[in-house]
């Protein structure tokens, strides 16, 4: 191709796509390839928006069959789930076509195929067509993580991606790990009428989030019908005519038994997606993980090629890969593009959401750090009696010496809203004393963070 681009892009999911965007508005040439009909990557095709969508639908339904009577809301609901399929696909149609547009207004051109790099400055589409560049960036995200005697179909034995495709409502539904992604998804179906069994190797649910949340947020499921088996593992699965069987034994090992299931979800993690690309030929370093190794400036150890999102270290996180790409695209521009790892939130969007940003209590105590707790139940604050959603408290950690946040933890309604702003006090060095100190409207779910922050220092006013 006779064209020479400042910058090509591999892979169209959110670190890939708002990189370009970024590196477009800085006066960059740009190109993109991207292996799928539409791009997003699996972020916006068969992840963050579909599932997001469907979490919501389902909600809603659950809303409607339980809890609209005390209300005095009169509906006996029933479900549509060709319907409910329809509006999902809308969800991901918009957001798709709508990168469509934006690399249109930013003049970035997109190109259609498998990418190979064939050395700094060359790669390859399809095994055709080879496109000059000067710097090139991997970020291809990841892919589902296997897990041996349990083969997926997309049918009855499914991935994420699978699990938002069921055709019917599994009477029984065994998810394989307890992490966001097996939790969001059991919600979806369990709403929808299925009995939701979670077997999950650790003996917790969510690993990495705060272990007093956690705990609390498993009874809560409990009680919404699932049914957790922790400290175990599957070992294999065998289809018979209408049924998977699944052989499940301790963690450490023991008497096996046997769970049948009607469809299961395997959602034990991802692993990044760099195989196939060229790396090795290239000279690309990988780390045991198969995760492209970087330095600080999201360099490779070959000049020229960089990495991010899911391909490189830190959490899998659509929002952690934009900011990413933003700050490669300043950094290739010469600006000073910069992430905070330390302030990147995370949420579960469940009924109630968990949502977390900075250090855990555990992490807290592992590193010998000194700090205070201050914790604020939903069931004291106003606006969530009101609506009748008091499960849940926000905890806000905060340094004893310096009362600086270093992390909040929230469990309840709208978590992942109320968040950010412990995210934005935090990333400019917020302390408590900053935040119980902001006046709240009221009555909001965001007087509980207020009266967290109170609390740090033992003076909340409402509990």
């Amino acid at each position: 191709m006779a064209d020479t681009y400042d910058v090509t892009i591999i892979g169209t999911g959110p670190a890939g796509y708002v990189c370009a965007i970024r590196a477009a508005q800085l006066g960059m040439k740009v190109a993109v390839i991207e292996k799928r009909a539409t791009h997003g990557g699996t972020c916006l095709n068969v992840g963050c928006i579909p599932s997001k969508a469907l979490l919501h639908a389902s909600e809603l339904f659950g809303e409607a069959k339980h809890s609209f009577a005390r209300m005095g809301i009169g509906v006996t609901p029933s479900l549509d789930l060709v319907q409910m399929m329809k509006f999902k696909q809308e969800a991901i149609d918009g957001n798709t076509k709508g990168i469509d547009f934006l690399f249109k207004k930013n003049k970035i051109t997109p190109f259609r195929g498998t990418a190979k790099i064939l050395s700094a400055g060359k790669v390859q589409i399809d095994g055709k067509d080879i496109i000059e560049t000067k710097n090139i960036v991997i970020a291809t995200g990841s892919d589902v993580a296997g897990l041996k005697g349990v083969e997926v179909d997309e049918k009855r034995i499914v991935s994420s991606t699978g699990a938002l495709m069921l055709e019917k409502v599994p009477e029984n539904l065994v998810v394989i790990g307890a992490g966001v992604i097996g939790l969001e998804l059991g919600s979806v179906w369990a709403r929808l009428g299925a009995k939701v069994t979670v077997v999950e190797y650790l003996d917790r649910i969510l690993p990495g989030m705060d272990l007093e949340v956690a705990k609390t947020f498993q009874r809560f499921l409990t009680k919404q019908g699932f049914t957790f088996k922790l400290s175990s593992k599957v070992t294999a699965a065998q289809k018979t005519k209408d049924k998977v069987k699944l052989s499940v034994e301790p963690a450490a090992g023991g008497a096996s038994e046997t769970i049948d299931a009607d469809a299961v979800l395997l959602a034990i993690g991802r692993i990044p997606y760099t195989n196939g690309l060229g790396l090795d030929e290239a000279g690309v370093k990988r780390d045991a993980k198969g995760r492209v190794e970087v330095g600080p400036h999201f360099e490779t150890n070959v000049p020229g090629i960089y990495a991010i999102g899911d391909v490189i270290r830190g959490p899998m996180l659509a929002h952690k890969g934009e900011d990413e790409g933003v700050a490669l695209a300043e950094l290739l521009a010469g600006q000073a593009g910069h992430v905070n790892y330390d302030v990147i939130p995370s949420v579960v969007y469940t009924t109630p959401e968990v949502a977390q940003v900075g250090k855990t209590e555990e992490e807290l105590k592992a590193q010998g750090v000194d700090y205070k707790a201050g914790k604020f139940l939903f069931l004291a604050n106003g606006r969530a009696k009101a609506n009748q959603t008091t499960d849940g408290f926000v905890k806000i950690l905060a340094d004893a010496k310096t009362d600086r946040v270093l992390g909040a933890h929230i469990l309840g309604p709208q978590a992942g809203e109320l968040i950010h702003e412990v995210a934005v006090l935090m990333e400019f060095g917020g302390s408590a004393e900053d935040l119980a100190r902001t006046c709240h409207a009221h009555p909001t779910l965001a007087e509980a963070v207020k009266e967290a922050a109170l609390a740090v220092a033992g003076r909340a006013i409402h509990s």
